[in-house]
């Protein structure tokens, strides 16, 4: 038996034990820095593998790094498991929550933390049994949704080692996330003014209510004088709480987003000096609070192909027609244009090889090949920080129905049903398989190494997070 067989075998047999790992995070649903139970979870059983394990890294209670084997090269597994609030669900086809406002797996991170477990175990296995020499790490990511996991374990320096790293996601469709992201810092901007009787004597007050309104005054005027791929939104999280009370507090929080991280820096430079003007304008004063920053994804060509010559070597996905006829009842509740959408989605950022006659079938069992060239994805995520330390390339594989709404209910029921499991057991062989390439061919990852370094231009990551912030 090869090592590729050894890790297919192990995963064949472990399918049952990582549906039930996957759905006891389901069941236990928790937002970010919140994901004690899934934590624990994961890290115990890898602790009981034989991993050593390190918890609490980055300042993040519910962060950790697991480690087997020795020496060079190290390869490193992402794992998230957040979930998402206000999405609890049944694994049902009609909106049915467990608890009525409770969090959910509404993007499927129960999967994610799991699959990749599943291939770290199975790689250890494989490395044991053939004598093959060098390092698994899985990556305990907590928070992801909020975009502060990765960045604060990046900034402990706990991925400076990696000679490469992989990560999934569940989706709806089987391909390599062959892109970027947008890069983002989150800030929320509090204006301190003085309580006054809002009629009787309005002039003794100063409202920072008004603050916060002038700032975003000036924002919008700002936005005409970007480029139009930088993205700014905000709310108003504390304004007052009473119309005759001039209000002595208030707050705005912001995301400012643009595909580079200097981009971001120099929006985020001028909406500060709109802050200034508003507090000077409105007789306030203010602070930032600064919550996290994230840098754009650096794909790498060379590891996404690999993936792909993975995907395809394991071959087109299978389901039952229970799963099938779940899927379709649940494709009937989605938003009008969810299916075109994501079908002109997929025309972006693959190249082809599907028709419109696919859309018959409510769960795509194809693998796609990716786009020859990266397109800049309207979203952000914390990968990309790992992505400007390490060569780092990810993939999707169908967990949910095609044209699933992102962030929704539907998808909190299809990651909890055995649709959700069939995908993640795919993850987990293409991971574990990639990972073994990396780790027994010296040229591959060389390669993927060399395009990381002209990629760079040899520069060094440098964290987004100003000194002093904390995990929040």
């Amino acid at each position: 038996m090869t090592a590729s067989e050894t890790i297919q075998h192990h995963l064949d047999g472990d399918d049952e034990k990582l549906a039930y790992l996957a759905k006891a995070i389901w069941d236990h649903p928790e937002i970010g820095l919140q994901e004690t139970f899934a934590a624990k979870l994961l890290a115990d059983e890898l602790a009981e593998a034989g991993f050593q394990v390190e918890r609490g890294v980055g300042q993040l209670p519910t962060a950790f790094v697991a480690s087997w084997g020795s020496g060079k090269p190290i390869i490193g597994l992402l794992g998230e498991y957040d979930a998402l609030p206000g999405l609890s669900q049944q694994v049902a086809t009609t909106a049915a929550p467990v608890a009525s406002g409770g969090p959910g797996h509404g993007c499927g991170h129960n999967l994610f933390g799991t699959a990749c477990l599943g291939a770290a175990l199975a790689l250890k296995t494989a490395l044991t049994a053939h004598n093959l020499p060098g390092t698994i790490r899985f990556y305990g990511c907590p928070a992801e949704e909020t975009l502060v996991g990765k960045t604060f374990m990046a900034q402990a320096g706990v991925f400076d080692d990696l000679d490469a790293a992989l990560a999934w996601h569940p989706g709806d469709t089987n391909t390599v996330w062959y892109g970027s992201s947008l890069a983002m810092n989150s800030f929320k901007v509090n204006f301190y003014g003085v309580a006054a009787h809002g009629a009787a004597a309005p002039h003794l007050g100063r409202s920072a209510l008004d603050g916060a309104q002038l700032m975003d005054i000036g924002v919008n005027y700002l936005r005409e004088h970007i480029i139009q791929e930088a993205r700014i939104h905000s709310v108003i999280t504390s304004g007052g709480q009473a119309p005759n009370v001039v209000p002595a507090y208030a707050q705005i929080w912001y995301f400012v987003r643009a595909p580079t991280r200097a981009q971001v820096d120099e929006i985020y430079a001028r909406v500060l000096d709109i802050a200034k003007g508003a507090a000077l304008m409105s007789g306030t004063t203010y602070d930032i609070d600064f919550v996290t920053g994230c840098y754009e994804v650096l794909p790498n060509r060379v590891i996404s192909d690999l993936l792909y010559e993975k995907m395809l070597a394991l071959g087109e996905m299978r389901f039952s027609d229970q799963e099938l006829a779940f899927a379709a009842e649940l494709q009937q509740s989605f938003p009008a244009g969810s299916l075109e959408y994501s079908y002109a989605l997929l025309e972006k950022t693959t190249s082809g090889g599907f028709t419109k006659a696919d859309l018959a079938q409510p769960l795509w069992t194809k693998v796609l090949r990716h786009a020859p060239t990266p397109l800049v994805m309207p979203g952000s995520t914390e990968v990309g920080d790992v992505s400007q330390i390490t060569p780092t390339a990810q993939m999707t594989t169908c967990c949910w129905p095609f044209g699933t709404p992102p962030h929704s209910w539907q998808i909190t029921a299809a990651s909890g049903s055995q649709i959700g499991f069939t995908g993640m057991l795919y993850a987990a062989k293409t991971l574990a398989l990639t990972a073994l390439d990396l780790l027994t061919k010296p040229a591959l990852l060389q390669a993927a190494q060399a395009e990381f370094k002209a990629s760079t231009a040899g520069r060094r990551y440098v964290s987004p997070l100003p000194d002093g912030v904390v995990p929040h």
